[in-house]
């Protein structure tokens, strides 16, 4: 597996993917095609993008945003924030996930940021479930997106 940035010639498979990942919950996005166009341009939104490569395909991908960057009102603005984690199918329970959020966390790191963030809802047990064995913890929950619960989570860093 490699872990790398994103690059212009990656949007494509990046936007397919997280529409792929995210696609076990349509049911519960209301609209899930607003939602889902949405969540469909990743590669535009104003994050950093890491990938994770594996057998030369784009396996996993993760936003993030440094402090001072913030663009949601429910983060603080020293913060750094995880946006977007995204795993295929395909590749999940090979521990991608946790290496793009460690990926996240040692950038947060290198900034000489203090607190990471991320907001993730209940649906998404996996994702929920190993933001808590690294750490993170639920400060707040915030307004429903389309119609499913989310909270706020940080993780104080070293």
């Amino acid at each position: 597996m490699i872990i790398r940035v994103f690059q212009t010639r990656d949007a494509t498979a990046v936007d397919a993917l997280a529409l792929k990942a995210f696609e076990q919950y349509s049911a519960h996005y209301k609209p899930w095609e607003e939602f889902r166009g949405k969540i469909g341009h990743m590669s535009m939104m104003p994050i950093e993008i890491i990938l994770a490569e594996k057998v030369g395909k784009i396996a996993g991908a993760v936003g993030f945003v440094a402090p001072g960057k913030v663009v949601d009102s429910h983060f603080d603005p020293q913060w750094a924030v995880i946006r977007m984690l995204v795993v295929d199918p395909v590749f999940r329970g090979q521990g991608l996930g946790r290496k793009l959020t460690e990926a996240c966390l040692e950038r947060a790191k290198s900034l000489g940021c203090r607190t990471i963030g991320l907001h993730t809802s209940p649906i998404m047990e996996v994702a929920l479930s190993l933001y808590l064995r690294m750490g993170f913890i639920k400060r707040s929950d915030i307004a429903d997106i389309y119609g499913v619960p989310y909270g706020i989570y940080t993780l104080e860093l070293e």
